[in-house]
């Protein structure tokens, strides 16, 4: 099968997947440029990278599994890591911006007496005391 042999509704659906595709790397691109803080603009690139191969990949694979007649896995492959790597990457980056810059760290909210957890060098070992079970003081 040809191009020339093509449905035009698979015409469009492929273009209106490229298109859109484009239009959001070229919008994460811009966030990227414009946005002014590190957290900002590690956001805009990595959620619309997602939708932006993502919509590339899709209409690729349309096109190729239309032309070939037989299903593109290695498209898929692709598709499956970009979406697993984008989120995992930018929280990386935002940690390790966190770890660097200690300062940026918004503050924890106010919520009164917090309990701490019990770690194994406690010296009231692994039995929590209350105030109702301690010794009176005398």
């Amino acid at each position: 099968m040809t191009v020339a042999e093509l449905p035009r509704w698979i015409e469009i659906l492929i273009s209106a997947l490229l298109i859109f595709g484009g239009l959001t790397a070229v919008l994460g691109a811009l966030g990227l440029v414009r946005f002014r803080t590190f957290f900002t603009r590690l956001h805009a690139p990595t959620k619309t990278s997602t939708l932006g191969v993502g919509g590339v990949l899709l209409g690729s694979m349309i096109y190729l599994s239309w032309i070939s007649e037989m299903a593109v896995i290695h498209q898929a492959l692709i598709a499956v890591f970009v979406f697993m790597t984008a989120p995992i990457s930018a929280h990386q980056m935002a940690k390790a911006m966190l770890d660097a810059n200690p300062k940026m760290r918004p503050p924890l909210p106010e919520s009164g007496h917090v309990e701490l957890p019990r770690t194994g060098n406690d010296p009231a070992g692994d039995q929590a005391t209350s105030a109702t079970e301690r010794p009176a003081q005398s």
